[in-house]
């Protein structure tokens, strides 16, 4: 008989996975979005009109044999998935990418492909009202965001504020690659404001053009007309069953063996954002991390034993765009880029890839 593998959730690693297993087993994708979302470049569908449209890619051909889903997985236990809908997935191997969520824009969190366009638009029009952009978060997202905004619209008032004294704190990466960074920075314009935070948050919502003045923690005043999150990444760990719940983290991810097995599983895989692993989160890793899970399963499925640990790569790395000319990488064997490498790797945003994954021309 085939084995049945239940997948939840089709981001990066989750489709990843799927597609890999389609040839061996029956794979149900469970989804509750019309449309993959290509979040990697979202920032820039906000800024440029030409990118928003792209960043959906529909599920329709990504399984040849196997089944998309689309639901919402409500509680996932060691063999079954209880669905929103009410109605039940009972699987031989279950695989957790479900991700995190992180503040709008950089997550789309609508779950049609229409509606987000819609919301992009929206967004795009009320930053086209604004002259003073302010932005709380110096992480990737922040930044990144900034350097957006500032590409498209040179002439507006961009404002960082972080409560950390470093930029990308979170991350160790060379002297080097900060001094590019902070050039860049100064080069577009783009003000810091680090080792502070906001005493109260704007009056206005996130996203949504009106003046407003606020006051740092050091006691600077700051008028803005527009203002966005750019920070608070939680994982989607919330439906975890009996049996599983044990292996959440007080940082509500999930613990996982070196062959990201659901810690105290044989049969409950986790890839991605959601895992415990002790590297950044990014795509790209959540998609290797889907590489060893999806080896794993066939190994299983196949009748074999030897499974394959998965290797962190040891030292961070990062591309990090501030527009589409501009932006700063640090990857370990090649060192630090500046402007032109950093768009020659992410100006495209890998988008043919994935496409390719997704089976679209």
């Amino acid at each position: 008989m085939t084995a049945t593998v239940a997948v939840i959730g089709g981001g990066y690693g989750g489709a990843t996975v799927a597609k890999a297993l389609d040839d061996v087993a029956d794979v149900i994708l469970i989804e509750p979005r019309d449309a993959f979302v290509h979040n990697v470049a979202a920032l820039r569908g906000v800024t440029d009109q030409s990118w928003t449209d792209k960043l959906f890619i529909p599920y329709g051909k990504l399984l040849t044999h196997g089944t998309v889903r689309r639901d919402r997985a409500a509680e996932v236990a060691a063999s079954t998935v209880r669905l929103a809908s009410g109605d039940t997935v009972e699987a031989d191997y279950i695989v957790l990418a479900t991700g995190s969520n992180a503040p709008y824009p950089a997550n789309l969190d609508t779950l049609d492909s229409w509606a987000g366009t819609k919301k992009l638009n929206a967004t795009r029009a009320e930053l086209e009202r604004a002259s003073r952009v302010l932005l709380l978060g110096a992480g990737p997202v922040g930044l990144e965001f900034a350097g957006e905004i500032k590409a498209a619209w040179p002439d507006k008032a961009v404002t960082v504020v972080e409560p950390q004294s470093r930029l990308l704190a979170n991350g160790a990466f060379p002297e080097q690659f900060h001094a590019e960074l902070r050039a860049q920075l100064d080069q577009l314009g783009i003000e810091l404001l680090l080792g502070t935070s906001l005493r109260e948050l704007p009056s206005s919502a996130s996203g949504v053009a009106g003046k407003f003045t606020v006051t740092t923690d050091s006691g600077t005043d700051l008028t803005a007309d527009v203002w966005f999150a750019c920070h608070g990444v939680t994982a989607n760990s919330d439906i975890l069953g009996e049996g599983l719940s044990g292996a959440l983290r007080v940082d509500r991810r999930i613990a996982v063996t070196p062959e990201l097995r659901v810690q105290g599983q044989e049969t409950v895989f986790a890839v991605g954002d959601i895992t415990a692993v002790p590297e950044l989160k990014m795509a790209r890793l959540a998609q290797k991390h889907a590489e060893v899970v999806a080896a794993n399963i066939r190994t299983l499925v196949e009748g074999g034993s030897e499974l394959t640990a998965y290797e962190t790569e040891g030292a961070d790395s990062i591309v990090l765009p501030l527009g589409p000319r501009g932006g700063v990488s640090y990857v370990p064997d090649l060192g630090v880029l500046g402007a032109a490498g950093t768009a020659d790797i992410k100006g495209t945003f890998f988008l043919d890839s994935y496409r390719e994954l997704f089976n679209q021309k």
